[in-house]
């Protein structure tokens, strides 16, 4: 018998993950959803999934959490500054139980990006090579979600601001990185591995475009200088650090570091990437 689990079992990847591996009919007894707080995944545990308490930042509420696991979705933290930490503490606690494949939600690129975002996912990766169970890299790109979260602003505003150029980000929705993850964590695979995973790449005018198309409201992107950009977001209200952070991802972009093609994505979900215009739409209800 495989028992799966997966952490972070309440946020919006990993909970879209445990309704994956349900949906293509493993039984709900052999699913571990792992979360900080039991009571926030009732509903799961109404399905007969196994709720476990196991926080990234309480190792010792961690073997537990994965006792008899046989393969681990691990979802990265979101603490900047604390998650190469909590990622050892999850690896080493899965070695210790036994699990016999992980799979880690990366960063595309990570290897060699100058994102922001990719330091720690890159030492992340160098502590599961340490650690030493087999492990499926996914190097995610960008959550359409980072995007459509602003839809509101973009829409009063009429336009994104950016200092991205031409620069493609590979975008898709957060459920479509949660069925890639669901199918990683199904296969068969021998060894360890790297996944750059991504939707088509589109620059940030064709975003503003994506926008207009499902809203009707026109929204146009205006490219600025990177100083620029971040003394416009403090003006917006913005402190300095997260001005500084916003503007270099976008310059991240520029760089082409966000864009991943859309292949492999594509493979894993075994269905086109969701459209962007159809992602907006979804987001504007």
């Amino acid at each position: 018998m495989t028992t799966y689990a997966v952490t972070g079992a309440t946020g919006g990847l990993g909970r879209r993950a445990v309704e994956e591996l349900l949906d293509r009919g493993v039984p709900a007894r052999d699913v571990v959803a792992v979360v900080r707080r039991p009571d926030a995944a009732a509903d799961l545990a109404a399905r007969g999934v196994q709720v476990r308490e196991g926080d990234y930042s309480r190792p010792e509420t961690l073997p537990g959490a994965l006792a008899g696991v046989t393969r681990l979705l691990l979802v990265s933290g979101n603490e900047p500054g604390a998650r190469v930490a909590q990622h050892r503490a999850v690896a080493e606690a899965a070695a210790a139980a036994g699990v016999q494949r992980l799979v880690y939600t990366s960063i595309a690129h990570a290897d060699t990006s100058g994102n922001p975002l990719a330091g720690e996912h890159r030492e992340t990766e160098e502590v599961l090579r340490e650690v030493g169970v087999p492990t499926t890299v996914l190097r995610n790109s960008w959550y359409v979600e980072n995007y459509t979260a602003q839809l509101g602003q973009y829409l009063a505003t009429g336009e994104i601001l950016g200092a991205a150029g031409e620069g493609r980000v590979s975008v898709a929705p957060r459920a479509d990185y949660a069925v890639a993850a669901a199918t990683a964590l199904l296969a068969d695979q021998e060894g360890s591995g790297v996944l750059e995973l991504g939707g088509p790449g589109v620059t940030l005018a064709e975003l503003a475009a994506a926008v207009t198309e499902a809203t009707g409201t026109p929204v146009r992107y205006r490219d600025l200088p990177a100083e620029e950009l971040t003394a416009a977001l403090q003006e917006a209200g913005l402190d300095a650090g997260t001005a500084g952070f916003v503007t270099a991802i976008d310059t991240s972009i520029a760089r082409g570091e966000l864009d991943t093609g859309e292949e492999t994505l594509t493979a894993l979900l075994g269905r086109q990437v969701t459209p962007l215009v159809d992602a907006v739409r979804a987001a504007q209800g």
